[in-house]
Order: structure tokens, then sequence, then C-alpha cells
């Protein structure tokens, strides 16, 4: 019921904010179908600001954490379907909404659809990176699973087979969207991974929507993935799509394109290598060789080589003056024992009877040999000998005169 009013009989405000705030009180909650703008958190709130779609009409409502987790990943520009309750805060008389429940609408309920098989999958481990093989460097035989005559195929062989003219593949031709498809690639997974030729397999399909790629995000696919023994190699779509399947591969392939890039060496480039390592072998080769023939002219122009009696005739020549030394040395010391025997022979002469001798003195000694030093020691007749230097006397004595005895003044 409107308010009557006029200037006479005005309405006092509050009564006018709780008429208002009674009215979008009456709304009630309503659901809206938007697209996300914007999302500001802080500590105890969320502001999530949502556009309609086909106008330009916007509000900002807040909502609780518990409902923006429970809406799995909400980012900027994803389509939600919201639960608004609008009320009135009376203290500054504005229009605001709660948010009381938030799903994602269309592209985005597939997105967090996939983001929690995502989530579960990975706690199970199969995207692991330990689980992540390493392809063969050439591989006998590739395995290739795509749509038959389509682009990617057409991208794969062509570009494999430029890099590696005798690259040899096992093609499984299979639908790659729509309802059959996720059947037929866990047949086709199946199928090359029990064939012993197989070393490596490429799962691969061109661009297109997120439901055209639907096929190798399903649970089966993923898992086939995860249990096959020959290691996969996923070129879905172009770098921005990313289905599950890129997650389980044991290599993801930007392209169709870049996958034969991964999986195949490059004929030219490996042609190159071989002829650098050539090269190199035969510089080192070169080397070795220059070194040992140089090492061999050192020997052969040594002078034990050049003449074999080089070793004798050095020996010779070290022994005869050997011996010279060893005869000098034996001349030294004879010279030096000569010299000595001179000396203690002059000494002995010098101290010898002999030389008194040879100055006019006798010995004289008794008829037994021993010297007499006393006239005390004969008496008269009595036989002596005198040694003179150059022989000897027999003598007796007449009379035996002492010294005291003799005149003063006589010699004796």
């Amino acid at each position: 019921m409107a308010l009557q009013t006029s200037p006479d009989s005005p309405a006092p405000l509050r009564e006018v904010v709780r008429g208002v705030q009674g009215w979008v009180d009456r709304l009630g909650s309503v659901w809206i179908e938007a697209q996300v703008v914007e999302l500001k958190s802080y500590p105890s709130v969320t502001f999530l600001t949502l556009r309609d779609p086909l106008a330009e009409v916007s509000v900002t409502a807040t909502v609780d954490s518990v409902v923006l987790n429970g809406a799995g990943p909400v980012q900027p520009s994803a389509q939600v379907v919201a639960e608004l309750k609008p009320y009135v805060h009376t203290k500054a008389t504005s229009l605001r909404f709660a948010c009381t429940d938030l799903r994602p609408s269309g592209q985005g309920r597939l997105l967090a659809r996939l983001e929690q098989l995502r989530q579960r999958l990975a706690a199970e481990g199969l995207f692991d990176r330990e689980r992540k093989r390493p392809l063969p460097f050439l591989p006998r035989s590739i395995g290739l699973i795509t749509a038959g005559g389509s682009a990617a195929e057409r991208d794969v062989l062509e570009n494999s087979r430029r890099r590696w003219p005798a690259a040899t593949f096992t093609v499984r031709n299979v639908p790659v969207q729509g309802q059959q498809a996720g059947l037929e690639i866990i047949t086709a997974i199946g199928h090359l991974d029990r064939d012993p030729s197989v070393e490596v397999i490429v799962i691969a399909r061109g661009g297109g929507s997120l439901e055209d790629l639907l096929a190798f995000s399903d649970e089966g696919v993923v898992r086939a993935a995860a249990a096959a023994r020959t290691p996969i190699v996923s070129a879905i779509g172009h770098e921005t799509d990313t289905p599950l399947l890129d997650h389980v591969a044991d290599l993801r392939a930007s392209t169709p394109t870049d996958a034969a890039r991964h999986i195949l060496p490059d004929a030219r480039e490996e042609a190159r290598g071989v002829q650098q390592a050539r090269q190199r072998l035969d510089r080192a080769i070169g080397n070795l060789l220059g070194a040992e023939q140089q090492r061999l002219d050192q020997l052969r122009h040594r002078p034990g080589l050049a003449n074999p009696l080089y070793g004798f005739e050095l020996r010779h020549d070290q022994i005869t003056a050997l011996r010279d030394r060893a005869r000098r040395s034996v001349q030294n010391r004879l010279q030096a024992e000569g010299s000595e025997i001179q000396q203690a022979l002059a000494r002995v002469r010098a101290m010898s009877p002999k030389a008194t001798l040879d100055r006019g003195y006798a010995i004289v000694a008794d008829a037994d040999g021993a010297t007499v030093s006393s006239v005390d020691q004969v008496s008269p007749d009595q036989a002596l000998t005198l040694r003179l230097a150059d022989g000897d006397l027999w003598v007796a004595v007449d009379e035996v005169i002492p010294r005291s005895t003799e005149p003063e003044g006589e010699q004796p």
C-alpha cells in the first residue's frame, strides 16, 4: 500500500526506508544466470561481481567461502547460476545482494565436473611424474590413434616421415568425438599396447571446443592410458587445450605436428651429428697417430738406437774414468802413506843407536851380549865386545878405572 504524503503531511524517512525494505524482502531469493566479472576475497568475506551476458547490467554480491568452494574453481569470465537474496542496507539505504548458492552453468558446469575428476585421478597417483616413461630414441613401429583422413593424421604422418623417412606406423582410425569415441579409443589403446612391434603410441586430434575434446577426458580413456605398458604421447588440440589425457600421458605434445618432433629424431640433424662425430674422431686419431709418430722419431734418433755400441762405449768411458780415478786415489794414498813412513823412519833413525855409532861411539857388551853401561859391571881380564859402526872388536879389560879417580882436567 502506497504511503499518502504531501508537503503538509510528509512521511518520516525511516518509514520510507522500511517500506522499501519490505518490498525488497517480499521479492525473496531469486536464481539468476550471469557471467563472473571479478572476485575480491577478504579474510571475512568475498565480493562477487556478476554481469548480465546480454546487457550492461551488473551487481556485486557477498558470498560465503563455503558456498564459493562448493562451486568448484570459479574464475573470471565463467558462466554461473547464482541464488541471490536482495536486501536493503538501512544505514546507507543501499540495495545489496547476498549469494546463497552458486553453481557452474553450461561450460562452467562441465569444467567443474572435469576438475573434480582430475582431482580424484590425481589423488590416486595416475598423474605422478614417477609414472612417466621415457620414449624410445628410434621406435621400430609407432602406433597412431586418430580419426581416419583427418588433418591430425596427415600432420603426424607427414612430419614424422619428413624427419625420418623410414618411420613405420601402425594406424588405428577411430571416432574422436561422440558417445562411442571413448570406447573406441580404449579398444585401440589395448590393441596397440599388445602389439610387440609398437614401441610408442600417439593419440592425436585437431583443435575443437571443450565438448569436442570430451572423449580425451573420459575416465575410461585416462585409466586405459595409465595401464598401458607402451609409452603414450598425447597430441590433442592446440597449446591451450588440456584434456585429462595430457596429464596421464608419458609425454604431452602441444599439437599433432609437435608430436612428430618428440617421437622421432631429425635424420638430417642426426646425419650432421654423425658427420661431426666422425670429424672429431678423425682429428683425435690423427692427433694420436701424430703424437705416436713423433715419439717413434724421438726414439729412433736416440744415440742408443743410432749406434748399437753406444751403450758399451758409454759404459767403457765410464769404467775408464772410474779406473783412472781409482788409480789416482791409490797413488795419492800411497804417497800419503809413503810420506808418513819417511817421517816415521826419520824419527826412528834419529833415535837409532846406529846413528850414535856412526858418530864414533861404541856399544860395550859382555860375553852374554848384555850391554855394559857402568864400570861396576866389568872386572879386569874380562872379555868384552865393542860394537862399532862397521864391526865388532873383542877386547880384554886390563884395568878398571872409575871416573872419580881420573886426574882432573883429563878427558875420558
